[in-house]
């Protein structure tokens, strides 16, 4: 074997590594060197003699200088191996027999079978150990003795199991070729009291172990040989995981795996003989490293094994070694430290109760060993504020004063770096910058961000500690808990984590397994994509970095991941489908006839449903909660004691029947068959996915079919036409002309009666081609308000060509249909009862709009001072006088206040990826187009909730529109047309992606170059808050608008970044109790049972919660208390194949995984709901209709595919899918 201590990866003060790549594995060569060869390895006893010190040197050093010095030391370790190493004096026996003349055929062999103990080292003579054999010997022995020929260009392999294999490789470890591991070294539990034990002889790691222990009255040399010592671990390691996998490869051609189905009808054909059945190389479950081994948190943990540690100074100092010098030392000391931190956590409570946790121990190239820590943290234990996390995290340097000890530690462990300036050759320099994001920012309060990290608190309190001649703050240290950091005095850092953002980043550290350098597949044989076997021994073997720390880890038998709590793998299969593994020379009646009276788990599971009442609550993933899978009875029992989390095993995510088994397992409950699996609602479907399509856990065209089809038993024909149309402009549907083809009689189900209707004619009659071009022009119609046509799916079938100045007309109508004289009157009773801020906006506004000098403006006032009352008063009066007014809102339930309401995205067609650059999608000469350049008046309200870029967007697109009016300026903002934009800077700013402070002020609207020409206006005078109340109540309201306003400018709490407290006044809040819930709810929905069917109940009522969880809580609680008949809907969720390459990650992910996400936007899995409760919308899917993101609705009547609905601000019912 040959290696090198390689500098290249720690070039800073971790210790070197001993690198090997590839599979290792150790040969011997032949006595003599081949012609023109110099000698090499064991050939230096036998050629060229006299010069032996030489050429052992130069084999080393070829190039430099031989001194005297380095002649000495290989003369005396020559002449000590000479005199005392076995092999070493049957090397020298060969070289006096190859002098002599009639020996040219020389080979020697070394034979492995031992008849004594191994461990005796006596001095044998030659003619004990080894036999000098002339002429031809066969190579391959049953006792794997190792021949060495006289003159070889061939490598021979040495077996690990041959005594002599460590005394080859280390004669400087092993001084008198004493043997190494052979098999059949007999357990001294064998011999004595316990004859039941079933291993009565050791392993190759049970030899390794005991030779790293320190023994009295036996030599230390092996603990003492340093840099030899690395290279021994990494050798011992890979020499027992090489034979482990070998066993695994050699033992597969003696097991076989076929189905239960197979084996069953090869029986009844009269093949008994189970040889040609079988099949896939598999790396077994039980081996650490592999694919298959490794099974959301409140706090991530990371400990660093300290070198400095008491424990190791005071073993390596005594006999002059350095903690590098011993990594069996390192690993023991750690792992006594970590278990004692995971007491900590578990039994005293560090952070509080912990449900489970999950760890790994984690061997890199560069550094020491670590571990990383997930834990899980009971309900009433996670934290929930800033001031939580501050209780058990913090990032900055303590008081030296107060105290010194950890001031010291943090000093000592807990700071990064230095990086930056201070040392831009750090391992953490990438591309110039950190990539661990040190220097952080000062900060005088914990948050945390969009993507769910944590910004913990770092004042600027000038304290400093020095590292590396470096004097450095709060900027560089690295989150800790002080407890923690004082017990186990090494780098052990804590993070927060809570968010559902972060889950896939820690994890990537959890589960992420060993160093790897590639990954390697193979196909056995010729066979086809479907058919590919892949080996996971070689992906295992070619593919791993083994550091001499993870090699004694391994050795001595400690877990490299363990969790709480246990998780139990759920295997599965379809009818007699359940694997079966057999030996290739068993007979196939024995096998079915063994299979029939052992159940698989999965039908285990079926037979105690039948037994166990309350078994049958329970899907087969939650059964280990309850139950105990028994192997050696193969029966389920009732658990008496502890906990375990059950997973279904993974199926990929391709269209196979095992696909929707796994997808009906995680819902199905109780069942006794595999019929039960495949009954929803009482039907008995034929295949699986016919199941999970009766469940929607699936997507395609046959929903919205069903879909349609439902609606139509209850709905009039216009809803089922703008039902399919939802489903077109959202792109659920696949093929639409599909769905066209299929529902066209429901879609055209009022078209005879209306035609009949106005043509009074009861008896008319039309043909289907009459009936469907009828219906394709209504579903084109609607189309229109959603700025689209039937020409945007191309293989829709059209309807009779109509003329684009038909369409354009048409948008303009819908803008120009009011009443002028209601509108008159309206607009005359609102300006006599507006304020004089309202009277002098409208006035200037209006006045610009007709002098057709263009005009930009920005109506700025806090929530109640009335510019809802001012966009409709602008709106009545220009509207009375024959022109058109586009009222657009930044949000969908603002644009819902406006008649003719649309969002600034739906009308002016604003990308939704807005750039610098960016142009609204309207093109010239088109009916939107025409609309804009007839507009007099655009009116955008919340407009600082948007980005600047969105404003600049409709500034280019007009200019472009406007190029052929009168009144076009290019010196004027929007090409001269009139602009109103109005809200209140004190709201929502835009949402910028991970964006600093700085980022989203530079994306507001005051920022654009547009802003220059702008003319604010402002409204100060609170009218909401004056409307409805009585003059006694006029003082308490006041002042409560005024604590409002002073929240909004920050006049109230501590006036930090990003978070302020501040203190609520107490008239509005409810104490906290046990009953405190209770007391919100009935004050916010009094005698609820009693108003169900109110539409009005619920239009003024709501609760706002600040997280998801309280949504939840506060869903469930009032769920429950209505008591009617309850309807489950799931979702069907699949994984964007936007984001980047995802193609080779979907295997991945599993059903559960994006069914168990709940964030903001995003509805649960699991959709309750109940005839007359309040639903919203999360989508924007009719906006001339009202139903937008936000919009609250109230269940009608609820559906297997379609719920109907009432929105609750206007009447109107709605079909929703």
């Amino acid at each position: 074997m040959a290696g090198k201590i390689d500098r290249g990866v720690n070039n800073g003060t971790a210790p070197p590594i001993f690198k090997l790549g590839g599979q290792n594995y150790h040969s011997i060569g032949s006595l003599l060197p081949p012609d023109s060869l110099r000698p090499t390895f064991a050939q230096l006893y036998i050629y060229d003699t006299e010069n032996e010190i030489d050429n052992r040197i130069g084999t080393l050093r070829s190039n430099e200088a031989i001194n005297e010095r380095d002649r000495k030391i290989v003369a005396i370790l020559r002449n000590m191996l000479d005199k005392y190493n076995s092999l070493a004096k049957n090397f020298c026996y060969a070289r006096d027999r190859y002098q002599q003349k009639n020996c040219t055929n020389i080979k020697l062999k070394l034979i492995s079978k031992r008849n004594t103990d191994g461990r005796t080292y006596n001095l044998p003579s030659a003619s004990k150990v080894a036999a000098l054999i002339v002429g031809d010997v066969e190579q391959l022995s049953k006792d794997r003795d190792i021949i060495i020929e006289s003159q070889s260009r061939k490598l021979q392999r040495i077996n690990v199991f041959h005594p002599s294999y460590l005394a080859l490789q280390y004669p400087l470890l092993f001084l008198y070729g004493e043997d190494g591991f052979r098999l059949g070294i007999a357990t001294s539990d064998s011999i004595s009291a316990r004859p039941t034990k079933k291993n009565k002889t050791i392993n190759l790691r049970q030899f390794f172990a005991f030779r790293l222990q320190k023994r009295t009255g036996e030599s230390p040399l092996i603990l003492r040989s340093k840099r030899l010592f690395q290279q021994f671990l990494v050798d011992a390691y890979t020499m027992m995981e090489s034979e482990r996998l070998k066993f695994f490869r050699c033992k597969q051609p003696q097991l076989r795996v076929d189905k239960y189905k197979c084996l069953h009808e090869s029986l009844i054909n009269g093949d008994v003989n189970a040889t040609r059945l079988g099949k896939r190389i598999i790396l077994p479950n039980t081996f650490t490293g592999g694919p298959r081994y490794a099974g959301y948190p409140s706090y991530f943990i990371t400990m660093t094994c300290n070198p400095e540690w008491d424990e190791i100074r005071r073993e390596v100092t005594s006999i002059g070694l350095k903690a590098e010098d011993r990594p069996d030392i390192l690993c023991r000391v750690f792992k006594i430290k970590l278990d004692g931190l995971i007491d900590d956590l578990k039994e005293r409570k560090i952070f509080g109760k912990i449900l489970g946790y999950v760890c790994t121990v984690e061997f890199q190239k560069r550094g020491l060993l670590h571990a990383h820590i997930l834990l899980f943290m009971s309900n009433e234990f996670k934290p929930q504020t800033p001031d939580d996390i501050d209780k058990y995290i913090t990032a900055e340097i303590p008081d030296e004063n107060e105290r010194p000890n950890l001031h010291r530690a943090v000093q000592n462990y807990m700071v990064h770096g230095p990086c930056g300036p201070y040392n831009k050759n750090s391992p953490c320099m990438k591309n110039g910058s950190c990539s661990k994001f040190y220097p952080k920012e000062f900060r005088q309060r914990t948050l945390i961000d969009e993507a769910g990290f944590p910004k913990y608190r770092r004042t600027d309190n000038g304290r400093t500690v020095k590292k590396r001649e470096c004097v450095l703050d709060n900027k560089f240290i690295v989150p800790y808990n002080p407890e923690l950091l004082l017990k186990f005095g090494c780098h052990i850092n804590v993070e927060y984590t809570c968010q559902t953002s972060s889950i896939k980043y820690l994890f990537k550290y959890v589960h992420k397994g060993n160093d790897r350098v590639t990954a390697t597949l193979y196909n056995a044989g010729d066979l086809s994509e479907a058919t590919q076997v892949v080996d996971k021994i070689r992906n295992y073997y070619d593919c791993r970095y083994i550091s001499a720390c993870e090699a004694v880890w391994r050795l001595f038998g400690y877990e490299i991941q363990k969790k709480e709590s246990f998780v139990i793998r759920l295997p599965f299969h379809l009818e007699d489908e359940q694997p079966v593994i057999y030996g290739e020379t068993s007979n196939a009646n024995d096998i079915v006839e063994r299979e029939i009276s052992h159940k698989s788990m999965f039908l285990g599971w079926m037979a105690v449903n039948m037994s166990y009442p309350y078994a049958r609550s329970l899907t087969y993933a939650e059964f280990p909660t309850k139950f105990v899978w028994k192997d050696d009875s193969s029966k389920w029992f009732p658990r008496k004691k502890g906990f375990a989390i059950g997973r279904l095993t993974h199926v990929p995510a391709v269209n196979t029947e095992e696909y929707y088994q796994r997808l009906l397992l995680n819902t199905q409950r109780g069942c006794m068959s595999f019929r039960d699996i495949r009954t929803v609602g009482g039907t008995i479907y034929a295949t699986y996915r016919d199941a999970c399509f009766a469940l929607g856990l699936l997507q395609d065209d046959n929903e919205f079919i069903d879909a349609i089809k439902e609606a139509s038993s209850w709905a009039s024909g216009s809803y089922v036409k703008r039902l399919f149309v939802i489903l077109l402009t959202s792109n659920n549907i696949s093929r639409p002309e599909h769905v066209w083809y299929r529902c066209w009689h429901e879609l055209s189900d009022d078209i005879l009666y209306r035609q009949r209707a106005v043509m009074n004619m009861s008896e008319l009659t039309m043909s289907d081609n009459e009936i469907k071009q009828l219906c394709l022009m209504d579903i084109d119609k609607i189309l229109h308000s959603y700025g689209k046509t039937l020409k945007d799916y191309p293989l829709m079938p059209l309807a009779t060509e109509v003329d684009n100045s038909l369409l354009t007309e048409r948008v303009i109508r819908e803008e120009l249909n009011f009443n002028k004289d209601d509108l008159k009157k309206n607009a005359s009773d609102m300006l006599a009862i507006a304020t004089h801020e309202q009277r002098y906006a409208f006035d200037k506004i209006v006045t610009a709009v007709y002098c057709d000098e263009g005009g930009f403006f920005f109506v700025y006032g806090h929530g109640g001072t009335g510019k809802i009352f001012l966009w409709n008063l602008m709106s009545a009066e220009i509207r009375s006088r024959g022109d058109i007014v586009l009222n657009v809102a930044s949000s969908g339930i603002a644009s819902l206040l406006f008649p003719n309401g649309r969002t600034a995205h739906s009308r002016f067609k604003i990308p939704l990826n807005i750039t610098e650059d960016s142009i609204c999608n309207i093109k010239p000469c088109s009916p939107q187009a025409m609309l804009l350049l007839r507009a007099k008046l655009i009116i955008w309200d919340e407009a600082p909730m948007v980005s600047r870029y969105c404003y600049e967007a409709l500034d280019k697109c007009l200019g472009d529109i406007m190029r052929c009016s009168p009144t076009y300026s290019k010196d004027l903002p929007f090409g001269g047309k009139v602009v109103v934009l109005g809200g209140d800077f004190r709201q929502i700013l835009p949402v910028i992606s991970r964006g600093s402070r700085q980022d989203i002020v530079h994306s507001t609207v005051n920022l654009s170059y547009l802003w220059k020409f702008c003319q604010v206006l402002k409204l100060t005078k609170n009218m909401r808050l004056f409307v409805g109340t009585t003059a006694s109540d006029q003082d308490e309201t006041e002042q409560f608008g005024e604590w409002l306003l002073k929240v909004g400018d920050g006049l109230i709490g501590d006036n930090m970044d990003g978070e302020s407290e501040i203190c609520l006044p107490g008239d509005i809040v409810i104490p906290s109790s046990d009953q405190a819930f209770d007391e919100l709810v009935h004050f916010s929905y009094p005698n609820i049972l009693e108003n169900m069917s109110s539409k009005d109940f619920f239009k003024a009522r709501t609760i706002l919660a600040p997280t998801l969880d309280i949504v939840e809580e506060v869903n469930n609680h009032l769920m429950a208390i209505i008591p009617r008949g309850e309807k489950l809907y799931l979702s069907s969720d699949s994984i964007c194949m936007d984001e980047g390459n995802m193609e080779s990650q979907l295997d991945l992910y599993g059903s559960e995984l994006p069914n168990s996400i709940n964030c903001s936007g995003l509805p649960p899995h699991k959709l309750i709901l109940k005839i007359g409760v309040p639903v919203m919308l999360l989508r924007s899917i009719d906006q001339s209709s009202g139903l937008c993101n936000g919009t609250r609705l109230q269940g009608r009547k609820l559906g297997n595919h379609v719920i109907e609905c009432e929105v609750l601000t206007v009447t109107m019912l709605v079909i929703l899918l």
